[in-house]
């Protein structure tokens, strides 16, 4: 017999609500089952964790939420930021590859800082790494590093060969090589120095582009000559993080559509090491902007492709072209190292060339390079309106105190000086005397003065074992030649967007008029806020770093509640006897935290 098909509204009501039933009291089991699990079994931790860290970061994103708790943080009604997830160890705000990989590639638009805007940031702090352990101490640091705080393989498997680094035991040992100096830095800085005077005191601050891990730079260190490294965030993503690690002076940085943040004739030698920097590109322009970072009477070298490199015959004959353009001398080829001579002067140079640069006019400002598109022209020498180059300027160390040239084209320059020389040698005194900041410990290495103005507060560390990185505030006057005049390094930053670098890489941030950094210029408004400022602080500090803010009372008495809030330790003490400023002094150390273990899994 056939069965009978009925209609659904003729079939048994009572099984449709059995079924229904059955489910309701399934789920039930299934809460309260999954409820014991949660609260009385390890396995709830991690998925409590998850839990909170996405509530973090969605919270964070959330304009309105964002601005509350900044609100309730400054006024200490907030007294705790909550920790980022631990997947942000080494979280780079404006260095994300997911967002880069969007933007355009041409000229590596893609790989330069690309900042979100602040109310895109999760507000929490990065955690370090598990078994993140205190930095090796310098000068130890330049020769080995812990494995666990930054446990990165992909350099030392591709690159042990050539003596870059390796892993042995709990570190990772740094040789001292390089891919085109595999048998050690030390060997390749002597043969460069029959032809750079680097032992005279005549060269003294350096730029090291596409650094590796930056051994080329920490060797430099003993012929006095000041490196500043940089290299962009790519395949081999943990580079600088590496150098800075081991206490060179590093910088993520990638030569793209922007001149670089450095004023004209900055370095008394640049160096590309394989670089993978095509210098003639669309026009020269990256040989030019290179021209216009490196003194009068500067060297160059360039080691590596294309210097006499196999299929690369062209590229190496254009490199010669637009040197010879811009009336280079150069002064040797070994192999495949070029080394060349920046003239003292224009007069040489002639408009009419391959490349058809010409001169830049001269309403043209070299020095400013803050977000600046690259210029397809050459920087006039003679822009420059004092004494700048190598072989003219004082030799080192006297250019430290000198007064350089460019301080004449400031109002009052030579005065104003000489007073902050003076100035910061009695702070810096007190602050190793009175405020245990553990200043001239072995301790301190890495060191940022976030508003740097003349470099006063560096200049005063001269004997201590530390290398200091001058900010100089993109919207503030323009000191930074100055800097560099004296044998200094430094950049111009925005600090309303984060910093270029990766966490933990400094021990010691310093900053005067930490509220001026945040203002409008020529307005009381902000433009952004202290309590982002702070917690930007906080990812580049090492664990159990140290931080000095000098202000007026009132802004110290908010970075104080700030500071409570991002697990900072503080004590504010009165300035130094000498001064007749309506300043406190806040110093403050940040905290050894981890994340429960929960949270890394």
């Amino acid at each position: 017999m056939g069965h009978l098909n009925l209609p659904s509204s003729k079939r048994n009501p009572n099984s449709r609500q059995f079924r229904l039933l059955d489910i309701v009291i399934s789920f039930f089991f299934f809460i309260v089952i999954l409820f014991f699990i949660l609260v009385f079994t390890p396995l709830g931790d991690p998925l409590a964790a998850t839990g909170r860290q996405a509530l973090i970061l969605s919270n964070s994103a959330d304009p309105k939420h964002r601005q509350r708790l900044v609100a309730l943080v400054e006024t200490g009604k907030q007294t705790s930021i909550d920790a980022c997830p631990y997947e942000a160890v080494d979280h780079m705000p404006c260095e994300d590859p997911r967002r880069n990989s969007q933007l355009s590639r041409e000229m590596n638009f893609y790989r330069e800082r690309q900042c979100p805007r602040p109310e895109e940031s999760p507000l929490c702090l990065i955690p370090p790494p598990v078994g993140y352990m205190i930095s090796v101490q310098w000068p130890e640091s330049l020769h080995k590093i812990w494995h666990s705080n930054m446990p990165h393989n992909k350099i030392a498997d591709r690159k042990g060969h050539q003596g870059w680094m390796k892993i042995e035991g709990p570190y990772f040992i740094f040789p001292g090589g390089g891919t085109m100096f595999p048998d050690g830095a030390e060997q390749y800085i002597d043969k460069l120095g029959q032809h750079i005077p680097f032992n005279k005191g005549v060269v003294r601050t350096a730029l090291d582009m596409g650094c590796g891990v930056a051994s080329f730079g920490g060797y430099l260190l003993s012929k006095d000559v000041l490196t500043l490294s940089f290299a962009p965030r790519d395949s081999h993503k943990s580079q600088i993080q590496f150098a800075l690690e081991r206490g060179i002076p590093a910088f993520v940085l990638m030569l793209g559509t922007r001149r670089l943040p450095f004023p004209a004739f900055s370095f008394d030698f640049m160096h590309c090491s394989r670089c993978l920097i095509p210098f003639t590109a669309y026009n020269a322009t990256y040989f030019v902007e290179v021209d216009r970072l490196l003194r009068p009477g500067g060297y160059l070298v360039i080691s590596g492709p294309p210097v006499q490199w196999d299929k690369q015959d062209k590229e190496w004959a254009d490199l010669q072209s637009v040197a010879r353009a811009l009336c280079y001398e150069l002064i040797s080829v070994d192999g495949n190292t070029a080394i060349w001579k920046k003239p003292t002067g224009d007069s040489c140079f002639r408009s009419q060339n391959e490349f058809g640069l010409e001169m830049c006019d001269e309403s043209d400002d070299p020095s400013y390079a803050w977000y600046f598109k690259l210029k397809r022209c050459v920087t006039r020498i003679s822009s420059v309106k004092a004494e700048t180059a190598v072989g003219v300027i004082p030799t080192w160390p006297a250019r430290l105190t000198k007064a350089p040239p460019r301080t004449t084209l400031m109002r009052n320059g030579i005065d104003v000086f000489d007073a902050d020389t003076r100035r910061w040698a009695r702070r810096v005194a007190y602050y190793k005397k009175s405020l245990n900041t553990k200043l001239g410990t072995p301790v301190i290495r890495n060191i940022m003065d976030m508003n740097a103005f003349y470099g006063g507060f560096a200049a005063a560390l001269l004997s201590d074992p530390v290398w200091v990185m001058n900010v100089i505030p993109a919207h503030s006057s323009s000191t930074l030649g100055v800097i560099y005049d004296r044998g200094l390094i430094g950049l111009f930053h925005d600090w309303c967007e984060p910093f270029s670098t990766y966490p933990r890489t400094y021990d010691l941030m310093h900053v005067s008029g930490i509220e001026s950094l945040i203002k409008s210029s020529g307005s009381s408004e902000n433009r952004c806020n202290l309590v982002d400022l702070m917690v930007e602080m906080d990812r580049i500090l090492r664990p159990e770093g140290t931080v000095i803010i000098r202000d007026a009372p009132d802004v110290i008495e908010k970075a104080v509640r700030i500071a409570h809030a991002i697990r900072w330790t503080t004590s504010v003490h009165d300035k130094e006897p000498e001064s007749h400023a309506n300043e406190k002094i806040l110093v403050a150390r940040k905290t050894f935290w981890k994340l429960p273990s929960s949270s890394q899994s």
